[in-house]
């Protein structure tokens, strides 16, 4: 049974396209986005789970809407959720996806099992 926002989702899957190594996995209670083989966007019922440097946190000040993610009482570093409320708006969708894929590169991929 899915409980993720299908509208959000194929909203996000379109800012995907484009890249060549993008695949799903449902985890989470919700579908994660993996690029290049490293978790990058997420999509639950009604927020995104954007992956993202910690460092540029403090800079996000001026955005509404987001928040960063805690999983079992532990702050999780790099990781945020965005509220389906503030990403009606395109050019907001946008500017969060486009943070996730900007550290991707950069992330480290979880160890294979």
């Amino acid at each position: 049974m899915r409980i993720y926002n299908e509208a959000l989702t194929l909203r996000v899957a379109e800012r995907l396209m484009h890249i060549e190594d993008v695949t799903e996995k449902e985890m989470f209670g919700g579908l994660i986005f993996m690029v290049n083989g490293k978790m990058c966007i997420g999509v639950s019922k009604n927020s995104i789970m954007v992956r993202l440097d910690p460092a540029t946190l403090e800079n996000l000040s001026h955005k509404d809407g987001w928040q960063q993610m805690v999983m079992g009482g532990i702050l999780m570093k790099g990781y945020i959720s965005v509220s389906e409320d503030v990403l009606s708006r395109n050019d907001e969708l946008d500017f969060w996806v486009d943070r996730a894929l900007a550290f991707n590169p950069y992330a480290k991929a979880s160890k294979k099992k």
